[in-house]
């Protein structure tokens, strides 16, 4: 057959049986064994094993017969429950009794799991099967002391038509339906055609088959023919389907639903298992370990809960030596996070091999727990039920804590010093206030904490330990086992100009060179809503709504498969005025029913399903919603109800609304897409985006539809996030850094006694940084040539800063250290509050209010006066309203913001006339800049400093008179084309002429400038017919040609041809850019 060069099947499964010989497999063909057809057992083997295992405990004749028959007999209620009692039995055995009671009850196993050359391992091929009248012939079969533990089928590699699909039909349907006799037995499945070699289950979905790429973790991942071999050297050697039976297949417990769930590992999840197991057992604080048992870095979609769940019974199972009987705590940081952990882990009490398997509602139930117990346990809790009140709870060091999500909230691990210099008496002063990580490690002060995370900050690594293994966003593609996702940009649709967004973190950093506090940086971030307000604006909500509405509608009108969305808003209010402007457009989705079409439901699936709207909001309510938004959004149990409904593929529930919630460790394998209108950047944004990264059925891509423009972050966060983690901040170096700026700020600071900083009264506290700051500001008086005290000071302090912010978080600071660090920072936070600083809060945000009315070119909303309030800065009230600012210098800066504005409007349209009016302003502004600088001394009388106040307020005002008169000169020219009887563009090219005419000193009447603009328009229409005329050279010199002809025949001197020309051409493009 060979030399004909055909290759078929049987050449195939004799080159996989060599290769399973290669990896000490015994073989024996099929036929050559001696049993009935109907016998799935090679029960020869079964006996020999336990002869031997067993030759000490003199088991009779019989006694063999009644254990052979007890796996032999084993079933369930249906095929599924067959297949998990027949597994469970033969990877757990029994307490056998003696018939006669002649001895001690023993634990019978049937395979030695501890010394695998104790069992026997055969390879069988062609090994018939009958039950009833069907007859099959599985490929190869693999037995484990005469139980078939694995079931391979082979297609030819080079038939075309032959496919892995082909095999796991095989298997998983004419097998399963015909030979199940057998399949009870096979907890294992291969499915393989050469090119793709998977391994599964016989319950596992096709799309849930995966290949084994790596016999060692240290290795590359194989591809094609190659991940044959690593698949049979790395999962189903002897020593490697004996672990892999024996900790690595799971089932849930039994439950009243309809579930056929069996999960074997996959390859990522085998070897991050068994690296972190080794590394928890190095760094436990009983053999003088950290504590830090290391961190996860998974892919976000890669089954890291599953991860967890086969690291929890490798500890509690396998490492009884090291752990005895281990308390392993599961730690979310979100409520819906711990229901969604807290339910697998409860359903897994008999795989954990523990029945005190539960999930914390309170803190104090969380609190009496692990006070008082004292072995075992699996919990699943928040981490913020660990509060100041919780204390000392266990020493225990063989308590296990896994953080899911470990690069938010459970890094915290230090303290921040709070200062309020108002408000109620009994909450002014300085308070040292602390994160819920911090109350964690202060109740399990002991344990060992491990992290796990799609998305590790050096933060991560500086809490929780160096990257123990990781498995990459590029990997989890390549392997297939999530999907890749497509970027579909709709910036257009918004106008935002993301280079001059970008100036705005720029200006951010050089604030922070400049001395600006990461304190004043946060909330001028945090106060710019101008953005949200921009992003929210009506016109901007609507055209989003709609292109949501039609986009949905496109992509699930193409394919019967189930796809859901998930809209990511920037806050509350927006979400929900999408949410009402949607229920607007398309009504009957946010009508509560069992299925868009009802008709199509039969009665029983009717009296099944929920009725819920197809579109829903998903937020924790706020105490000041209004009343529909609190009522709509519903307690927790509303929340739970949201969450169950989404994730059922027959709920009616397909589109969700979020801002926070659900974009981060929430897996609906259905989602298909997300619709982002929320500025995203970093690990928040990889988290969010890989929520449609799951597989599910023929699901071949993951959606994002982008409204906001995240694309540039999105490249940032995917070199850092997608492949290899890059190297961390050295936290030796950053620890020196520290200790030497304390150092140097002591000794500046010699001069105070800073006991009552470090006493325990808060407001002597707050009492002593105040003094702290005016000692500095005392002593700083600028003198030529010198750095100033006060400048020095905050350069130490930013330095310090920088340190503390990486060595806090990893817990390496002693107590002095962190004190000394707060003092200081503090100081330096209230020394910014008293001084007017170039880059404090306020200025920042008015500097950044103005870039990002710069950033968006789509018609805003800019809150001025009142919030909330449109404002015509033309009409008689607000006049009035700015005339009764009774500060002077507060009117002037209103109101020049204001002109402002109005000029970078008015430019949109002309940009001669704008260019007009700014000069003005401009020297407006001068004027106020170079006003008197007025100086006093303590000698200077009360009245003498009054006088001087209202001369400085007579100035002052004068100049915001002269700014309201720019207002309405700009007013009146921006309706001049009315009374000129031309349109407002007409009326640009009129201001052109009527420029360089005046500029020049020629005679040219108005009337004729008219004329010529109106042609000029007409000229500049024909030519705009063509899209890229503006970056068409040949289609500019043609316009500038006939420019020119026109200029001439209408008698414009021709000396100014090229400076109109250049005029007009400037005009336009501001015009299109803006339109």
């Amino acid at each position: 057959m060979a030399g004909k060069g055909k290759y078929y099947e049987s050449q195939f499964e004799e080159a996989t049986i060599e290769l399973l010989r290669e990896s000490h497999w015994q073989y024996t063909f099929g036929d050559d064994i001696h049993r009935k057809y109907t016998d799935p057992l090679i029960e020869e083997d079964l006996r020999t094993f336990l002869a031997t295992q067993y030759k000490d405990k003199r088991l009779t004749t019989s006694e063999v017969d009644g254990i052979v028959a007890n796996l032999r007999n084993t079933g369930g209620q249906n095929d599924y429950y067959a297949l998990q009692n027949t597994f469970l039995l033969y990877r757990d055995g029994y307490d056998f009794t003696y018939s006669d009671g002649r001895d001690n009850p023993f634990r019978l196993q049937y395979i030695d799991f501890e010394h695998p050359d104790h069992n026997i391992f055969r390879c069988v091929n062609q090994f018939v099967m009958e039950q009833g009248r069907e007859n099959r012939r599985p490929d190869i079969l693999l037995f484990v002391n005469g139980i078939p533990v694995c079931i391979i089928e082979l297609k030819n590699p080079t038939k075309q038509n032959a496919t892995i699909r082909d095999a796991h039909t095989q298997i998983c349907t004419r097998y399963m339906r015909d030979i199940p006799a057998l399949l009870k037995y096979c907890a294992l499945a291969v499915i393989s055609d050469g090119a793709k070699n998977e391994l599964g289950t016989t319950y596992t979905p096709f799309e849930f088959f995966y290949e084994w790429k790596k016999i060692d973790n240290e290795d590359k991942a194989g591809k094609g023919l190659d991940t044959l071999r690593t698949l049979i050297r790395g999962a189903l050697s002897p020593e490697r389907i004996l672990e892999i039976l024996r900790d690595y297949i799971y089932f849930p417990d039994p439950s009243k639903e309809d579930d056929t769930t069996e999960i074997v590992c996959r390859y990522p999840q085998f070897f991050a298992t068994r690296k972190l197991r080794d590394h928890i057992l190095s760094h436990l604080r009983s053999v003088g370990g950290d504590g830090k048992g290391g961190t996860y870095f998974g892919a976000t979609g890669c089954g890291k809960t599953y991860t967890m769940l086969f690291l929890a019974r490798q500890l509690a199972l396998r490492c009884r030596k090291q752990l005895g009987s281990p308390t392993i705590l599961i730690i979310v940081d979100r409520e819906d996070l711990e229901t969604q952990s807290g339910k697998q882990f409860c359903r897994s009490k008999r795989f954990l091999e523990d029945e005190a398997v539960k999930v914390f509602e309170t803190r104090k139930e969380l609190a009496e727990e692990m006070s008082t117990r004292q072995t075992g346990g699996v919990y699943i809790t928040t981490i913020q039920k660990f509060a100041e009140s919780t204390g000392l709870l266990t020493e225990r060091s063989n308590v296990i804590c896994m953080s899911d999500e470990a690069h938010r909230s459970q890094n915290n691990l230090g303290s921040k010093l709070s200062i309020q210099v108002d408000g109620e008496a009994d909450k002014i002063g300085a308070r040292i206030t602390y994160g819920f990580a911090k109350y964690l490690r202060d109740a399990l002060p002991n344990a060992t904490y491990v992290g796990f995370t799609g998305t590790p900050i050096d933060e991560t690594i500086h809490v929780f330990g160096d990257i123990v293994d990781q498995y990459t966003m590029k990997e989890s593609e390549d392997d297939g086992i999530t999907v890749p996702i497509k970027y579909d940009p709709r910036l257009a649709r918004v106008f935002l100009n993301k280079e001059q967004a970008d100036k705005v973190e720029e200006y951010y950093r050089l604030c922070a060179d400049e001395g600006a506090t990461p304190e004043d940086i946060a909330k001028s971030k945090a106060a710019m809503s101008s953005m949200e307000v921009i992003i929210g604006d009506e016109d901007v909500l609507r055209r989003v709504a709609k292109d949501i509405i039609d986009d949905y509608k496109r992509r699930t009108e193409t394919t019967d498969r189930l796809q859901k969305a998930m809209i990511t808003c920037a806050d509350r209010t927006i979400a929900f005025r999408l949410y009402k402007i949607m229920r607007e457009l398309q009504p009957d989705w946010f009508e509560k029913k069992k299925a868009l079409n009802e008709l199509v439901l039969t009665a029983d699936e009717k009296d099944k399903l929920n009725d819920i709207a197809f579109v829903n909001m998903v937020m924790t309510r706020d105490k000041d919603d209004e009343k529909e938004l609190y009522n709509l959004l519903g307690d927790k149990e509303y929340r739970k109800f949201l969450d169950a409904e989404f994730k059922s593929e027959k709920s009616n529930f397909h589109i969700s609304i979020n801002v926070d919630m659900w974009i981060t460790g929430f897996d609906v394998p259905c989602l298909t897409m997300l619709y982002n209108d929320k500025p995203l950047s970093k690990h928040t944004l990889i988290q969010t985006i890989s929520r449609v990264n799951r597989r599910y059925g023929t699901k071949e891509f993951g959606f994002i539809i982008d409204y906001i423009g995240i694309r540039e972050e999105m490249k940032k966060a995917m070199k850092k996030y997608g492949g290899e983690v890059g190297p961390q901040e050295d936290l030796d170096t950053a620890h020196e850094i520290l200790k030497n700026e304390l150092q140097l700020l002591q000794e500046r600071l010699s001069g105070l006694s800073f006991k009552r900083f470090f006493g325990d009264n808060d407001l002597a506290r707050l009492q002593f940084i105040q003094e702290a700051a005016e000692y500095i500001l005392a002593n700083s008086v600028e003198r030529k040539g010198e750095v100033s005290f006060l400048k020095l000071f905050k350069e130490h302090v930013k330095r310090l800063r920088s340190a503390y912010n990486i060595c806090n978080p990893a817990g390496i600071l002693t107590d002095e250290e962190i004190a000394w660090s707060q003092c200081f920072m503090g100081i330096c936070s209230y020394v910014n509050k008293m001084t007017a600083t170039e880059h404090d809060t306020e200025s920042m945000n008015r500097h950044v209010e103005q870039m990002v009315q710069e950033a968006i070119l789509a018609s805003g909303v800019e809150r001025v006066m009142n919030d909330g309030v449109e404002e015509n800065i033309f009409s008689d009230s607000f006049s009035k309203e700015v005339e009764e600012i009774k500060m002077p210098f507060t009117k002037f800066q209103i109101l020049c913001k204001l002109v402002a504005k109005a000029i970078r409007a008015y430019s949109r349209t002309n940009k001669i006339q704008a260019e007009h009016f700014q000069k003005m302003l401009e020297e407006t502004i001068d004027a106020y800049n170079t006003r008197d600088k007025l100086t006093f001394t303590n000698d200077v009388t009360q009245n003498v400093v009054n006088d001087v106040y209202d001369i400085v307020s007579y100035k002052i005002n004068g100049l915001s008179n002269k700014l309201m008169t720019i207002l309405k000169e700009l007013k009146t020219d921006s309706e001049k084309f009315k009374v000129l009887g031309i349109t407002f563009e007409e009326k640009a090219f009129f201001d052109v002429l009527v420029e360089v005419r005046d500029k020049h000193g020629f005679e040219y009447a108005d009337d004729r400038c008219i004329e010529l603009a109106k042609k000029i328009k007409a000229l500049i229409d024909d030519t705009a017919i063509y899209a890229d005329w503006l970056n068409n050279d040949n289609l500019k010199s043609k316009l500038a040609s006939q420019l020119t002809f026109l200029l001439y025949k209408e008698g414009y001197p021709p000396q100014w041809d090229e400076e109109v020309f250049q005029k007009v051409l400037e005009q336009v493009e501001n015009y299109k850019k803006y339109k």
